[in-house]
Formats: structure tokens, sequence, C-alpha cells
């Protein structure tokens, strides 16, 4: 913590975090990773302090339901659907209401991508298709490793169905499909800089938390930019773009705690 002191002193700090395996351990069932009451107040104080946002595979609604904080902004689909709070410390000036879908005409093709997963993948037992609305993801948490590749040629074979028009990208034991637009984690991250006014600011210090390879997108932005770092939570060592490391959310939490404490005591 005393290296993270010093890099934030006299800086603009902006939190970005994933949702699930870093503010909430991962689960069997998507439908039930719900937040903590610790997390949930560790990011409540840290988003009246600095700028907080949430950046997840979930579908906006779906993370704002989990999390159920207002004063945050959130970028659900990996970031294909921005919003940002209406009121706050943090809100946008003169009282507009951050709003950005990138990919927004591809609503009926998804949800077309959605029902034909939805008719497939009951033949193989455990696999399990979520809507997120810009993004359908197709989970093999709970299906035996013998038929996980028969879950991959499952998903590749309907995406090949849609041209180029959709891509896949891999998750901790689940297959994301997206629209090929050239968005992701990491272009949200960027995107919110700019809404916030600190993409050019030399004092800002952003700081992007996550566990999943979808959440090296914002390591690497970071890196590039060479302002602001990463932190991966992982168990296990890793390749990675994130500057430091944490083994799970716990540690994300008490790491969250330290900061909204070090700023109470720097702005005393």
């Amino acid at each position: 913590m005393e290296s993270f002191k010093t890099l934030a002193r006299g800086k603009r700090l902006a939190i970005f975090l994933d949702y699930d395996g870093t503010l909430t351990p991962i689960v069997k069932d998507p439908d039930r990773a719900f937040m903590s009451d610790e997390s949930r107040a560790s990011v409540k104080l840290l988003a009246s302090q600095v700028p907080t946002a949430i950046i997840s595979g979930r579908c906006l609604e779906k993370v704002v339901g989990f999390v159920q904080l207002e004063e945050l902004f959130y970028a659900g689909s990996h970031g294909l659907d921005i919003r940002g709070p209406d009121s706050g410390p943090f809100a946008l000036k003169g009282g507009t209401v951050c709003a950005y879908q990138p990919a927004a005409e591809y609503t009926t093709l998804m949800s077309t991508v959605r029902d034909s997963l939805l008719e497939k993948v009951p033949s193989i037992d455990g696999c399990a298709v979520e809507d997120n609305k810009f993004s359908v993801s197709v989970h093999y948490r709970n299906v035996d490793p013998k038929d996980w590749d028969a879950v991959e040629k499952l998903v590749r074979s309907t995406v090949a169905e849609y041209d180029e028009r959709l891509r896949i990208t891999q998750g901790r034991k689940v297959h994301e499909v997206r629209p090929n637009v050239g968005w992701d984690k990491g272009k949200a991250l960027s995107y919110l800089l700019e809404v916030l006014e600190l993409a050019n600011s030399p004092d800002c210090l952003p700081i992007y938390i996550g566990d999943d390879r979808t959440d090296e997108d914002a390591f690497k932005v970071l890196k590039e930019r060479d302002s602001g770092f990463g932190i991966l939570v992982s168990t296990k060592p890793r390749e990675t773009d994130a500057s430091y490391h944490l083994t799970e959310p716990s540690q994300v939490i008490e790491f969250l705690q330290k900061v909204g404490e070090l700023i109470k005591e720097t702005s005393a």
C-alpha cells in the first residue's frame, strides 16, 4: 500500500471495476452472483470521493440490479451499453445523462443469436445461455469437461452463420458472442475518461481492477497510456498487462477500503 500512496500522491483518482470475480466470487449459477453489503459499502464510499465505474460483461440492467448504487457509471455488455449517474458529485455538467450504445444496430441480431443458441445448448448437459443484450454468454462451468469441445464447436458453428458480423471471446468457463465492432472494456474505459474530462489530464491516475481475459483490454489501455495501472485478480499467476496482483475479491474490497481511507486522510 505504501507504493500506492507514493503513486497516488497529488493525483486525481478514477476507479474502474469488473464485477464477477472482482467484487464478488465466481459462482456456479450466474444469477446468484450477489454483492455483499461490505463490498457495496466500500464501492459507495469510493463513488462519493472519486469517479467510479463498473465495466462488466453482464448486461447493464443485470449489473445495476446486482450493485444497486445510482451514483456509479456503468458499462454493461463489455462496454457496449454505457450509462452514468444523473446526480451526485460526478454526474455530467448541465444535468446531461451519460448514455452510449456503440452497437445499438445489433440488438435484433443478438436476439436472433440468443434464440438460436437457446435451441441448441440443451443438447449439452449443464450448458447455459445468458442474454446480456449486446452479447450472449454461453457458460460451461457446469458441463462435464469431456463435453467442453462440443460446447465450443456449437458456439463457433452458430456464429459462422453470420459472416464477420460477430466475434467470440473467451472468459472464465464462458464463450462470449459479441458484435464485431472493435469495442471492448478498454475502449469503454477510454470513453469514460473522455466523458469525465480526465483523458488528457496529467494528474489523473485511473485504476482498473479485473479478473478475466476480457479485462486485459482495459489493462492494456492503461499500460499504453503510461498513466494509471491495472490490478489482476487471480489465484494463479498468468501473463497480463496489469501492474499489480490480488488473489480474490475479499482482497479487492480491502484495497478499496484502504483507498477510501487514504483519500479521506489526504483531503482532511
